[in-house]
């Protein structure tokens, strides 16, 4: 069953526990004028999702879609999305949708430049790339700047059913999976790179006030602190000691 849990004003996670990876999949929805969609979820999951959805707007309302990176998780049922809500375009990065989204949709996304913004309403939304953070040269995440929340996909990604948002530590956390990562086939699931610190950074300056995670607790404290030991947490699990 999906849990849906507004995490901020008008910002609604919906989560689904996955016991097959001892993992939650979460998904964004944003009501506002013209309603937004951060992930789509795995296809298998799509009429749970859909069903959420729909409890707190109608699907024919749904104008945007848009998630990080191209996989499974992140936009596996964009197709069945796209005919659920005919109205709705899809946001992507401008790798993405040159390299994986037009091809896979027939036809073209709205692809953004970084640091590019739109609005849904009440809501303003900045577009920042960051290749290679958490995975794919495609990468990139949205920064809600109204509400200072920042959709970060697979960053901060924690293992288990965990609370839909917290204000402990979710580094500690999130330093768990990686390590216990670095012992099965998931080892090199994130990659630590010369721009790993600076897109970090990067995201760090927009001064998010809430973490809006896609596997594990959202969190809501000081995020520039977070971000930045997560940087170190990476570094010391994943990069050069």
């Amino acid at each position: 069953m999906a849990v849906i849990t507004e995490i901020a004003p008008n910002l609604y996670r919906i989560s689904i526990f996955a016991q097959w990876a001892n993992l939650q999949f979460n998904h964004f929805l944003i009501k506002d004028d013209e309603p937004l969609l951060f992930h789509t979820g795995l296809r298998g999951m799509h009429a749970e999702i859909r069903e959420a959805v729909s409890k707190l707007i109608s699907l024919s309302d749904l104008r945007h879609i848009s998630f990080s990176h191209f996989e499974s998780d992140e936009c596996g049922s964009l197709n069945e999305w796209l005919a659920a809500a005919s109205k709705a375009d899809v946001i992507c990065g401008q790798v993405a949708g040159m390299v994986c989204v037009n091809d896979f949709i027939g036809r073209e996304s709205r692809t953004l430049a970084d640091g590019e913004t739109f609005t849904t309403g009440k809501h303003r939304f900045r577009y920042c790339r960051t290749p290679h953070l958490p995975h794919g040269w495609d990468a990139g995440v949205l920064f809600e700047e109204t509400q200072k929340t920042l959709l970060c996909s697979d960053l901060f990604h924690q293992a288990g059913d965990a609370e839909a948002i917290t204000t402990s530590d979710i580094v500690g956390r999130s330093h768990e999976a990686m390590k216990a990562y670095q012992a099965g086939i998931l080892a090199d699931f994130t990659p630590y790179s010369p721009l790993t610190t600076r897109n970090l950074k990067k995201l760090a300056a927009l001064k998010p006030e809430t973490l809006a995670v896609m596997h594990g607790s959202s969190f809501h404290g000081n995020c520039v602190q977070a971000l930045d030991d997560l940087d170190v947490a990476m570094r010391e699990t994943l990069g050069l000691r």
